[in-house]
């Protein structure tokens, strides 16, 4: 099971969200690049970056701060937020980066969706973020009325490398990770998923690689390394052994 750090970014700087609340942000740095190399440092092969920023915009907004972090980081970045056009996913895959993360244009716009994923194939990661079991948007802004599994349903057939699942009401707030509906997905659904949101420590790691067999292909976290309640060469040890 992959262990990816997360890189959130906000104005340039390196913050966690509570909820998904942009007024909620903390701040861990204005050095991405350094940060990403720290994560590196400690054995991560795998990056999560989100341009919190560029959710809500709906473009890039944290371009330069992407570009540094590709630039500086040895494995693979993936790479999410406001990136909903053809010229945007070229773009970051001209760049370097390994994967694109969709989810406002998965809801929205479910066709280009699966024609980025059939033009990038293994490229696309399909974001399914949810508040009570149901679909959020526009950067956790707004929610729907599609439910989680009906939308990862819907890419079973189109090439999406995996489902990034959020649980939007754990998300950073370390309250441990929704396994049980992160589970729950991976059984429902014929695609790998990662699970992301609320990871608190090694337990949470430890339950999830235990259930890599059945579809858990990783796991996102950033408060739980930033505060030093999780270790990342630790968790990413406890992902290989399970």
């Amino acid at each position: 099971m992959i262990v990816f750090p997360a890189i959130d970014l906000k104005a340039g700087q390196v913050v966690r969200l509570a909820e998904g609340d942009m007024d909620r942000a903390t701040v861990y740095g204005d050095d991405p690049a350094a940060q990403a190399m720290l994560f590196a440092e400690a054995g991560a092969q795998h990056l999560h970056v989100v341009d919190l920023d560029g959710s809500f915009a709906g473009r890039a907004e944290n371009r330069e701060a992407v570009e540094a972090i590709v630039a500086a980081f040895p494995g693979y970045v993936q790479l999410g937020g406001g990136i909903r056009t053809r010229d945007a996913v070229a773009g970051w895959f001209d760049l370097g980066v390994a994967r694109i993360v969709m989810g406002t244009a998965a809801l929205k716009d479910p066709q280009f969706v699966k024609d980025m994923a059939a033009e990038f194939p293994g490229g696309i990661v399909v974001a399914v973020d949810a508040r009570d079991g149901m679909v959020a948007t526009e950067g956790w802004a707004a929610v729907s009325d599609v439910p989680v599994a009906d939308l990862a349903r819907r890419f079973e057939d189109a090439g999406v490398a995996s489902v990034l699942f959020t649980d939007i009401g754990r998300d950073g707030l370390l309250k441990g990770c929704n396994i049980d509906a992160t589970v729950d997905l991976a059984r429902r659904v014929d695609m790998p998923v990662i699970a992301s949101g609320g990871v608190k420590g090694l337990d949470d790691i430890h339950l999830l690689a235990l259930h890599a067999h059945e579809g858990i292909e990783g796991v996102i976290t950033g408060r739980a390394l930033y505060d030093g309640r999780l270790d990342l060469a630790a968790a990413i040890a406890m992902a290989d052994r399970a």
